[in-house]
């Protein structure tokens, strides 16, 4: 893909994590899903090399980048069939909340270690009643003395088996008004009453999903991340990084799926050219390569706004960049898998279990069509049906 756009910096490090990627591949994932094990090896030479804490503070032992760069990790390792997907959550998301909203403590405790892989962070927000409607979430915190007391379930957390603490999205009641606002709490994995249990999904990854019961966990008053009247501005400040990101899981997936196709395709031969040759074929894999680039444009686009410090622009922008990756990712798998026919289905090939795993991109962190709901909403102005 073109780099143009980008800074030499960005090109270097693409170029390195691109090496990294190509070492590990998409063997070694296959492998990792087939033990039931997770990718420790690739995790820990991505931190050791800097990468994993790009984005997190140079002070606390970070890169002192931005999602602008942590998207460029993920990308590139996904094109080499190899992505990461924690590292949408446990730098992105709680790195980029904690690093901006936490206290120096909390800065101290846990920055150097999601940097240097050292310590990992999942992100409980989704609920079994709520699905994307934040306002609905019920985890409630309520004051005992100086601690906290954490009530609720969650589902769809990625990660919690191999995280030392989850972020958990829950609601404080206001003294004011009554009304239950959200806030942020770090809950420490051995916290007693934090329970959990594992989804059995169709979805072949390392990053096992779960459900989690919170009854009564107790937790001390500085477990609170940020300013308890501001919950909302720091939500929205992680889940911003988290639709880039998820923008470059799909990105990064959908060119490796696409890669794979194009190789097939100039060396497969049915009749005396290769199959490639033929524009019922070699078409559908130039608009896939279109609308990959297209979305990776508004990734990046939505990277530098949040970097730049502008969160209602990133807000809209994360939002399409997500959308247009996530459709870009399912289509480029889709056409892979019908350009290598038989071959897409078989396990050699590998292409398979990405038809699986390219819905993630359209469906996680958001439905697209509450990112619609929010376009129609937020840019266009249409009236809300809900």
């Amino acid at each position: 893909m073109s780099t143009v756009l980008e800074t030499e910096e960005h090109q270097a490090l693409r170029t390195a994590v691109a090496a990294l990627g190509k070492r590990y591949g998409r063997d070694y994932m296959t492998s990792v899903v087939r033990d039931g094990a997770h990718p420790h090896e690739l995790w820990t030479e991505a931190a050791k090399l800097g990468y994993l804490g790009v984005n997190l503070p140079e002070e606390y032992g970070g890169g002192g980048g931005g999602m602008a760069e942590l998207s460029i990790v993920l990308e590139e390792l996904g094109a080499a069939g190899s992505p990461l997907l924690m590292m949408v959550v446990s730098p992105a998301i709680c790195g980029t909340v904690i690093a901006r909203f936490g206290t120096e403590a909390q800065k101290q405790q846990w920055l150097p270690g999601l940097a240097d892989g050292s310590l990992t962070m999942a992100f409980g927000i989704t609920e079994p009643d709520a699905g994307s409607n934040s306002h609905r979430i019920t985890t409630t915190a309520r004051k005992d003395g100086e601690d906290w007391l954490l009530t609720g379930r969650k589902v769809f957390v990625s990660g919690v088996d191999i995280a030392d603490a989850t972020l958990i999205v829950g609601r404080t009641e206001d003294a004011r008004t009554g009304r239950l606002k959200p806030c942020l709490f770090i809950v420490p994995r051995d916290a007693p009453g934090f329970g959990r249990s594992q989804i059995d999904m169709e979805l072949q990854a390392p990053e096992k999903q779960f459900e989690l019961v919170l009854d009564d966990v107790r937790l001390p008053a500085d477990a609170l991340v940020g300013d308890e009247d501001a919950g909302l501005l720091q939500l929205f400040a992680g889940l911003n990084p988290e639709r880039v990101m998820t923008a470059a899981f799909g990105i990064g997936m959908g060119r490796y799926a696409l890669a794979r196709a194009v190789d097939y395709a100039k060396t497969r031969q049915v009749w005396k050219d290769p199959i490639g040759s033929h524009q019922a074929i070699a078409h559908p894999l130039a608009q896939a390569h279109i609308e990959l680039e297209l979305a990776r444009l508004m990734m990046q686009k939505a990277a530098r706004l949040y970097d730049d410090g502008d969160d209602i622009g990133a807000g809209e922008a994360a939002n399409m960049a997500k959308y247009a990756a996530g459709e870009a990712c399912v289509k480029a798998v889709d056409q892979a898998v019908h350009t290598l026919g038989g071959n897409g289905l078989t396990r050699e090939y590998g292409l398979a279990s990405l038809i699986t795993a390219a819905r993630v991109a359209r469906i996680a962190p958001v439905s697209r069509e509450m990112i619609l709901n929010y376009v129609s909403h937020q840019s266009l102005g249409l009236p809300k049906s809900y």
